[in-house]
């Protein structure tokens, strides 16, 4: 064969070898899923939600959104959500990414605990909801997920806690008061009495009337109040008629807060006291108690011989650390710690929403906010500086 024909055959060869290998490769197979890499959800679905709902151990916790925009929790009184603990939990769903596609084979996924632990996100029609189920941690990091009922078990490296106690998504702040916006401070004392330090600008310090003579008032007092109560918090709630509630509105001190634009803020904060009272008699061993624990007139004769004996013998040779005799008064009663720490707001702003919430429940809050307040009259004030007496002016110069 000539080498210009056999140049010509392995070329067409070659040819034939190249469109056999496109035509019988296999063909490029598509990814596992098109969600693979991209956020656990979509901007999208947050931009539309109405309803978020957190479900784990049999627990529910219910956010929605009202036509105001405002978000509360439908299991907790229909409170304001925390709108920064909620903003928290859409950035970690958002910013978590499908990792991979770890199994569609059902036998594997029952494996990756699949259980009542999960999220559903829906808009103002419950149309299109967003429902995701969040199984065991993976040993290498993430979390194993799937959507709806989906056949398909996910990687993520999603962190969020879910938290189902619907009271923790509740927004604690009651107040919000700032400094600045103050004119005037009025608290009232135990005793009945009350002093106002005011200001006719915001530049201004603090002054009062009520004075002594050589005193001023303690500014750093004024601005520690307007701090500690003007930041309060709730630490529980509890039903309107709750009886230390009802007992702390009776035994209440009032701070009074002016703005510089006319509203007024009165905030009463109480407590029950604590109490001593006499304890009850011990019972018998037959059980009784109260005046028949004393016994028959005949036992109480008996017994009042036996112990004037038996005191006459110990008065002979009673010892200094002898603790006969009459019982003392901590061995007579007994103490029972003051009650917790209620508030009570009310804002001459008929629609701030504090009003509202006063009407729903009674508020406890952190006992510091009451045992910080000023106790009597004279922690508001401390010595006036002395003023410096001003050198005689010289005498004009005489001429000779």
């Amino acid at each position: 064969m000539k080498l210009k024909t056999l140049v010509v055959v392995v070329a067409i060869l070659a040819a034939v070898a190249v469109a056999v290998h496109f035509l019988t490769r296999p063909a490029k197979q598509p990814p596992a899923d098109a969600r693979i890499g991209q956020p656990l959800v979509a901007r999208s679905v947050i931009e539309q939600a109405h309803t978020v709902r957190l479900t784990e151990n049999g627990k529910t916790v219910t956010l929605t959104k009202s036509d105001k925009g405002a978000w509360h929790v439908s299991e907790y009184h229909d409170f304001p959500a925390d709108f920064t603990k909620l903003s928290r939990l859409v950035s970690d769903l958002t910013g978590a990414k499908l990792e991979r596609l770890v199994t569609q084979n059902p036998e594997r996924i029952a494996t990756l605990e699949f259980k009542d632990t999960g999220i559903t996100i829906s808009d103002s029609g419950n149309k299109n909801p967003w429902s995701l189920t969040i199984g065991k941690y993976a040993e290498g990091g993430g979390r194993f997920v799937r959507f709806d009922k989906e056949n398909k078990a996910f990687l993520t490296k999603l962190n969020a806690y879910l938290d189902v106690e619907p009271k923790n998504w509740a927004d604690a702040s009651l107040l919000s008061l700032k400094p600045e916006d103050i004119a005037s401070v009025e608290l009232s004392f135990p005793d009945g009495k009350s002093i106002t330090a005011k200001r006719v600008k915001k530049e201004d310090a603090f002054s009062s009337d009520a004075a002594p003579t050589g005193k001023r008032l303690k500014t750093e007092s004024i601005a520690s109040l307007i701090s500690n109560v003007g930041t309060l918090r709730f630490s529980d709630t509890s039903d309107l008629n709750d009886p230390n509630a009802v007992a702390a509105s009776a035994h209440s001190r009032t701070i009074r807060f002016t703005t510089f634009d006319g509203k007024t803020i009165a905030v009463s904060l109480g407590r029950k006291p604590e109490q001593k009272i006499i304890k009850a008699p011990e019972a018998k061993k037959d059980g009784s108690t109260g005046p028949a624990a004393l016994g028959t007139v005949a036992e109480l004769a008996k017994n009042s011989a036996q112990t004037s004996a038996s005191d006459a013998a110990a008065g002979a040779t009673k010892k200094a650390d002898d603790k006969s005799g009459p019982a003392t008064a901590a061995e007579t009663t007994e103490t029972i710690p003051a009650g917790p720490v209620f508030v009570s707001i009310s804002n001459s702003d008929a629609s701030a929403p504090v009003n509202a919430l006063m009407k729903k429940r009674a508020f406890q809050v952190y006992e510091s906010a009451f045992t910080s307040l000023p106790a009597n009259e004279t922690d508001l004030f401390e010595d006036a500086p002395t003023p410096t007496p001003q050198a005689p002016a010289p005498e004009p110069a005489t001429s000779p």
